[in-house]
């Protein structure tokens, strides 16, 4: 028997009350009462062939108030009046199921109009107090633009510092509530981060040159993205961007701030790893790029073969858009999204069957209150182009910015690191996409010192890496790998990941490797690529560090 039902709880006293069966019909409009504040809908039993359950609060003239979805993976949404300034009177709630096969469906079926049985108890129960974003102090209010002060030589309470304290092995660290610390400052210039690279001795490419290459290669990255005719160059030094692959050999980079807080003015780049190569791409796009920005986030989603731009800041401007590129016809698009979500920078996003996971970041507040961190977690659904905040269970990992997040095995998200000042933190913990429950992961061997602004990638089915970031004094070099499957940190010492960065992107892809020989005979190896980022003379990097994975494996 098919137990499957769509369930609705109209009110803090109010019983569930089922809306949809499995053998009833698949849409159905509910008149909520007028005393009503809140409504919780949610689904019971198996989802068996059924994609999702299209949910929206429409005011008197239908017009939608807000939208939510349920999946097999996200079973409950609620809203509250608070939430919604248009939520008035005269609002009804209207659910459609969306089968799993077509031919049964058919949206030509009346819809059900059903009436709540409202509930009274004896004793009333308030409603709940109204819920903000969990919040601490985070910096001065003004932030100038040619910046006569370096990038973090501001106060611990000010949005681009990450706080710590002297870089002991613990849960959490203090910030120094004195002096002023020297990272990512702009008095320094990329010929002396070049030659800062180059006394590492190691294994490493320049981008600024273009290394012969074959015609066959020369035709095949042709037929990919459009090529200009202009010579090929390098990206500016900088900090804060994103390197987003889109398949095995093309990544692209969006974004960041270079020195003197000056935002760069060559914000895209495509990156070819077959001849480790770049090519400038703002203008090879048609529509609408997104602004300049730094602390922003950039997903692919190999399925639609897009790339998805949310959030970031400049200066004192906040952003909560979504911008989307086509890497098939190449071109931008903003997406009008409804639904809610805060301006945030310095979040975490992941992609997870086609959905954008939002965690964390620093949003801001009006003047002159300081900007908070957020501890909340938010899903974009490309396909309704919508906003919505799931309920999850379990300990939610308290607010932050700066932190890494990564996918393992299509079924958890790591969440490692971050601040929240005066706060920097070394925990980590995870979020089963499953059953949308967070918890605390117990982990063994030396864990890495509490950072913000690191970078992490995933090397394995089971390992994923983190490397640099800042503390507070000072960027940092060290690398540590991450085994799910035992919850053991080791840490890795390679020459190709000693210089100390912060803000910086890795990425792994596959490069052809003339300088070194494999034991198959193929030059083809998958390789992690480190680029950009600060260090603590006030130099941003502008060329690739490249270290092989199996290396890296090996090194453990």
């Amino acid at each position: 028997m098919d137990d499957f039902g769509i369930y609705a709880i109209f009110g803090v006293n109010c019983p569930p009350q089922r809306l949809l069966s499995a053998e009833g019909g698949r849409r159905v409009s509910v008149a909520v009462p007028q005393k009503v504040r809140q409504v919780v809908l949610f689904s019971a039993g198996p989802w068996g062939e059924r994609i999702c359950a299209n949910a929206e609060l429409n005011d008197a003239d239908r017009m939608p108030i807000t939208i939510g979805k349920l999946t097999p993976y996200n079973k409950c949404l609620s809203w509250e009046q608070w939430e919604e300034e248009t939520w008035t009177k005269s609002v009804t709630l209207n659910v459609s199921l969306e089968e799993g096969n077509p031919v049964k469906a058919d949206w030509s079926e009346p819809e059900l109009i059903l009436a709540v049985n409202e509930y009274t108890p004896k004793d009333a129960v308030p409603l709940l107090a109204t819920r903000e974003l969990n919040s601490k102090r985070k910096r001065e209010p003004t932030l100038k633009e040619d910046g006569e002060e370096n990038l973090m030589t501001k106060k611990c309470e000010e949005e681009n510092v990450c706080p710590n304290g002297s870089g002991r092995e613990a849960r959490t660290a203090r910030c120094p509530t004195k002096g002023r610390q020297k990272l990512l400052s702009g008095g320094g210039g990329s010929s002396k981060m070049k030659r800062t690279v180059n006394e590492t001795g190691g294994t490493q490419r320049m981008m600024g040159r273009t290394p012969p290459q074959s015609a066959a290669r020369a035709k095949r990255r042709q037929s990919g993205t459009p090529t200009p005719t202009a010579p090929l160059v390098s990206p500016s030094g900088r900090w804060g961007q994103t390197l987003c692959p889109i398949d095995a050999q093309t990544a692209i980079l969006i974004g960041g701030q270079g020195s003197r807080m000056h935002f760069c003015k060559d914000p895209m780049w495509k990156l070819c790893t077959e001849d480790l190569s770049w090519v400038a791409a703002e203008t090879l796009a048609e529509g609408p790029t997104p602004e300049a920005r730094i602390g922003h986030t950039a997903v692919y989603d190999p399925d639609s073969r897009r790339i998805y731009v949310f959030g970031g800041s400049k200066n004192n401007k906040w952003f909560n858009d979504v911008h989307i590129l086509d890497t098939q016809s190449w071109k931008w698009t903003m997406v009008e999204a409804q639904g809610k979500v805060p301006p945030l920078s310095y979040h975490s996003c992941s992609m997870f069957r086609g959905e954008l996971f939002v965690l964390g970041g620093v949003f801001p507040r009006p003047n002159p209150e300081p900007d908070g961190c957020s501890d909340s977690l938010y899903i974009f659904d490309p396909h309704l182009s919508i906003w919505y905040q799931p309920i999850v269970t379990g300990k939610v990992p308290s607010p932050r910015s700066g932190h890494s997040a990564c996918v393992m095995q299509e079924r958890k998200i790591y969440v490692f690191g971050g601040w929240d000042t005066p706060i920097c933190y070394n925990d980590m913990c995870m979020l089963d996409l499953g059953l949308m429950e967070f918890s605390e992961v117990k982990t063994t061997g030396k864990a890495p010192s509490p950072r913000s602004w690191h970078s992490s990638v995933v090397l394995s089915n089971t390992k994923f890496l983190i490397h640099g970031g800042y503390n507070g004094n000072n960027a940092l070099s060290d690398t540590f790998i991450f085994d799910t499957d035992n919850n053991n940190w080791t840490e890795v010492m390679l020459p190709q990941l000693s210089l100390p960065r912060a803000g910086h992107s890795i990425i792994t892809m596959e490069t052809h490797v003339p300088w070194q020989e494999n034991r198959d005979g193929d030059d083809v190896v998958k390789t992690l690529l480190v680029f950009g980022g600060g260090d603590n003379e006030g130099n941003f990097y502008s060329d690739l560090q490249s270290v092989a994975v199996e290396e890296l494996l090996a090194a453990i």
